[in-house]
């Protein structure tokens, strides 16, 4: 089938995503489809939530990302801000608070850490409910309020959250409303044997690569990718696909809440991103199964293990099977 794009993918989109990727590869061994993940979703605009357990390189991941387009190139400075959740953390110590002004002798609005371009939210799910809900407006509405004041964030703004496992002593869970505003929630999980063995081996060299990472993209070649990302086409019957997948979600037995519009929303999104990031001005059947589990599983409230288990994934695997005899491509 022909592919009704005006233009063949920029040469530039391709080299500059894969020198991305391949920056923060000499950090984080053995783990390039969570870098392409997060790469993704920092395209599609969204932003992104990586669970597991600590000590598995997730917060390095978040680092090393924003040390490789946090700087200042061609006149555009990129803001990396790192927040560590804890259960002692007050809203005002990440929005900021109005204080008085000696000299002026009138208060004043101190900004807090939100207002950056790159967040890394460490162990989000240590903070109380109140300190997580004061993150879910800048996510939402790219905006903070104070008592009256309400202001703008930076025209980039790009969370990346840790969380530990629920299950773990001393977390919350994230309220359904804010899980939403996650385009992606990803598991970052151990690397193989042979990595981990190559990790210790070289573990001095990696603490180097780390200190050494030097910006490879400003704040001018992210909003263009992402300009670009959000021209991809999507072929109509995959827009049906995801509209297909979004609706049996409400409609599956084992599933107590299914995704939102707003989920089907970022899943297109992501899917244009994702395609980008693979070397793509077109979407294909088999970029929907690759991401969908990433954009809907951590939207969704199962009825029981079984479910969480087989309940999406069966639905995945349907979409997939119809699209698959289509041969769209």
């Amino acid at each position: 089938m022909d592919i009704p794009v005006s233009e063949a993918l920029n040469i530039d989109a391709t080299v500059a995503i894969k020198q991305l990727v391949d920056n923060v590869e000499t950090v984080i061994r053995g783990k390039r489809k969570q870098i392409e993940m997060v790469v993704t979703c920092l395209l599609a605009g969204g932003h992104i939530l990586m669970e597991d357990n600590p000590g598995t390189g997730k917060t390095v991941l978040a680092r090393t990302l924003a040390q490789c387009i946090s700087g200042e190139r061609e006149g555009e400075h990129v803001v990396f801000k790192r927040i560590q959740f804890t259960p002692d953390l007050l809203p005002m110590d990440l929005i900021g608070s109005h204080i008085f002004d000696d000299a002026n002798k009138e208060f004043i609005f101190k900004k807090g850490p939100l207002f950056c371009n790159v967040l890394l939210a460490d162990e989000i799910n240590r903070a109380s409910p109140k300190v997580q809900s004061a993150l879910l407006e800048a996510m939402a509405e790219q905006q903070i309020t104070s008592g009256d004041t309400t202001l703008k964030l930076e025209r980039m703004f790009f969370t990346i959250a840790t969380q530990n496992p629920v299950e773990m002593e001393g977390t919350y869970p994230l309220p359904a409303a804010q899980l939403d505003r996650f385009y992606m929630k990803i598991y970052f999980g151990y690397v193989d044997e042979a990595t981990e063995l190559n990790i210790y081996r070289e573990y001095l060299d990696i603490a180097r690569n780390l200190i050494e990472l030097t910006q490879v993209l400003s704040m001018k070649d992210i909003l263009d990718l992402q300009a670009q990302a959000g021209a991809v086409f999507v072929h109509d019957e995959i827009v049906r696909a995801v509209s297909n997948i979004v609706r049996q979600t409400r409609e599956h037995q084992d599933i107590s809440l299914g995704a939102s519009t707003r989920s089907g929303i970022a899943f297109l999104k992501c899917l244009r991103a994702y395609a980008l990031v693979q070397g793509r001005t077109y979407v294909i059947e088999d970029d929907v199964k690759d991401i969908a589990r990433a954009v809907l599983d951590h939207r969704l409230i199962y009825r029981n293990k079984d479910g969480k288990q087989k309940a999406l994934e069966s639905i995945i695997n349907k979409e997939a099977d119809r699209l698959a005899k289509l041969k769209l491509y």
